[in-house]
């Protein structure tokens, strides 16, 4: 499962004296002053005539959002650069380590990425006036480098072709039931930042035990945190360890025999930051993207098409979906998920021998 990448604490070694020295200060004194979408920046975008956005949300939902913004500003394409949480990582700071700047906007599922680059100095502050305006604290960096794009979270589920509800698991607990025993799929903290972060909450809460457990029930391992749904849909399998719900939301609303269970133990609380790119080559547009991602109008439409969640408070939840407020939620921790992430990998690794 396991390529032969460098890990996280490889590339920081290799990169980050020559990406201080290119981007200068890795401090921001405060958080600048909002900024509102003027004609200028939108002048100034339109001249540099794109935006190229790494992100990890899925492909369908960020080509959505891509397509939305072009509509919204003709003669500003989006190009969208889409892969797991951790390729991203490495590929980032690869491209930065050969002075090659290619992001103007960044994405991940991992929050403790934006620590890392927020300490590095590869982001550019901004701040929207939606997220000045609206975003919870907890939600936005005081510096004003980044802010929370989407929350979703790393829910179990069922096939329900193949499993009954009242037999249905409803708790991590109910997945070591020998009768799951080869039935089970789940994702790799490896490749998904989901995945990693869903496993430092586990682990945290339930102990490394539940895991070691886990892994005598023959597990099929994939990769993504997009791929567990896939594979519960299509049959493949009866139970969804992880990966996340906002891909059952989807499938289910379209008809496909799938269903979401928030085990009882609390379910992994997931949530996305997206910023600016310091060294990004269309500066303008980034910041115009920035702005119309996290809007109200922006928001509105991730949450309807793709199933998930906001941190602006004017989005409107989708009838007949599950509010979050109503779901048990683990806490999150992205500096806690930091600096664990080799150790969890590792562990991980180790335990299901993949």
């Amino acid at each position: 499962m396991r390529d032969a990448l460098f890990t996280r604490r490889d590339i920081l070694k290799a990169s980050a004296a020559l990406a201080i020295g290119a981007t200068g200060a890795t401090r921001v004194a405060s958080a600048p002053a909002a900024e509102s979408v003027t004609p200028a920046l939108i002048a100034a975008a339109r001249k540099e005539g794109k935006v190229v956005w790494y992100t990890v949300m899925d492909l369908p939902v960020a080509e959505k959002l891509a397509r939305a913004f072009e509509a919204k500003y003709p003669g500003i394409p989006v190009r969208v650069e889409r892969s797991g949480a951790e390729r991203q990582f490495q590929r980032l700071a690869q491209e930065v380590a050969s002075r090659i700047y290619a992001a103007d906007v960044v994405n991940s599922s991992d929050a403790a990425h934006f620590i890392v680059w927020k300490r590095d100095g590869w982001l550019a502050p901004y701040v929207p006036e939606d997220v000045a305006r609206h975003y919870p604290a907890e939600h936005r960096d005081p510096d004003g480098l980044y802010a929370t794009s989407r929350i979703w979270l790393s829910s179990l589920g069922y096939n329900t072709n193949l499993v009954k509800p009242e037999e249905a698991p409803k708790s991590f607990a109910d997945l070591l039931d020998p009768k799951w025993m080869g039935k089970m799929v789940k994702g790799h903290p490896t490749y998904s930042g989901t995945i990693l972060t869903a496993t430092f909450q586990i682990a945290r809460d339930l102990g490394w035990e539940y895991f070691e457990k886990l892994a005598k029930q023959k597990v099929l391992q994939v990769q993504s945190s997009t791929d567990p749904p896939k594979k519960l849909a299509l049959g493949e399998r009866a139970v969804m360890a992880d990966g996340n719900d906002y891909n059952l939301v989807q499938l289910k609303e379209a008809g496909r025999s799938v269903e979401i269970v928030y085990p009882s133990e609390g379910t992994p609380l997931i949530v996305g930051p997206n910023g600016v790119f310091k060294m990004a080559p269309n500066a303008n547009a980034a910041r115009l993207f920035q702005s119309y991602l996290l809007s109200l109008e922006g928001q509105q439409l991730l949450i309807d098409f793709s199933g998930q969640h906001s941190a602006h408070p004017l989005v409107k939840e989708k009838a007949g979906r599950k509010p979050l407020g109503e779901i048990k939620l683990m806490k999150d921790d992205p500096a806690a998920v930091e600096k664990q992430s080799e150790e969890i990998k590792a562990r991980y690794t180790k335990i299901f021998g993949v």
